[in-house]
């Protein structure tokens, strides 16, 4: 889909239908027709527009003439068989003298937060600036992303201290995944952030300068947090499997127990039952007497076993 934004001086964003200079140019899950379009009209390189749209894409920064890409990865959720699932994507952001273009493979939360003109001192016109913005928005979204598979992993907690359940430890897998994806992401934008700092790429003034120092704090603060919560899940799945498997030793130790607490009378009966002359044979309590023996075999060997802490 191709959509054609730019601000007015009260700082409205307008939807346009045509392009225009300092206008912003919204590109997600495009057609060829629309990529077609963006490259005719506007002289855009068609890897420019192209690189974005392949979930593989790395984050780099790449300066041709008078066009800047600037690819970073940002954080998406998605369900899948009633699961929410975390990971990222690349958003490409495409700079010109007269343009800026943002191009991702499928509709994101970050671009849906600057439509609703929700940020301060924001203009289509400040490339730069935009560019910033863009990026502090991410950064904030890797923030909020890690707070919500925090909350997830405590949940997933309170329920596996309740009952081991296999459905609690695939949670417990897939977040430890996504959280490798984050910092693995957030680790590559940072990369991206310090050549931006550097001056490479896109002419900065001095609040401009301002606004990507805070994107870089904002991004070590969810690299910290993605570091801090992935060595917690990663001790937290050791624990739980030393759990289980104590948890198995317990029970499988109670059985044997039980095993051979209940094979003793069987053992009595057995010998009793052999087609050879036994005590007690023409004995009316013989039987009594066969019951008792097996009766106190049993009691002392479920008292030894007690002992033993078998039980």
């Amino acid at each position: 889909m191709l959509e054609i934004y730019k601000s007015a001086e009260n700082g409205e964003l307008t939807k346009l239908e045509q392009f225009e200079k300092g206008c912003w140019i919204n590109l997600f899950a495009p057609t060829a027709d629309e990529i077609r379009r963006v490259e005719t009209e506007l002289g855009i390189l068609p890897s420019f527009i192209r690189d974005p749209l392949d979930d593989e894409e790395k984050p780099h920064v790449d300066v041709e003439d008078d066009q800047t890409l600037i690819v970073v990865d940002i954080p998406y959720v998605y369900e899948e068989e009633g699961t929410q699932i975390y990971e990222t994507m690349p958003l490409g952001i495409v700079v010109t003298d007269a343009y800026i273009i943002t191009v991702s493979f499928r509709k994101n939360d970050i671009v849906e937060t600057i439509k609703m003109n929700r940020m301060k001192e924001f203009a289509t016109q400040k490339h730069t600036r935009f560019t910033f913005q863009i990026l502090f928005i991410a950064s904030k979204e890797f923030l909020r992303y890690l707070r919500m598979i925090d909350k997830k992993t405590d949940d997933a907690e309170r329920t596996l201290r309740k009952s081991m359940r296999n459905k609690e430890l695939f949670i417990l897998l897939q977040l430890e995944k996504s959280l490798v994806f984050f910092t693995t992401s957030l680790k590559s934008n940072e990369m991206v952030m310090e050549r931006l700092l550097r001056g490479k790429g896109l002419k900065k003034y001095e609040e401009d300068q301002d606004l990507l120092e805070d994107v870089i704090i904002e991004n070590k603060q969810a690299i910290e947090m993605a570091n801090i919560y992935s060595s917690i899940l990663s001790g937290m799945m050791d624990a739980f499997a030393s759990v289980i498997s104590n948890n198995l030793n317990i029970v499988m130790k109670f059985l044997a127990a039980i095993t051979i607490v209940l094979s003793i009378p069987t053992l009595v009966a057995s010998l009793w039952g052999m087609n050879v002359h036994v005590p007690w044979q023409g004995n009316p309590l013989g039987f009594v007497f066969e019951g008792a023996i097996a009766a106190f075999s049993t009691c002392a060997a479920f008292f030894f076993l007690w002992k033993k802490d078998m039980f």
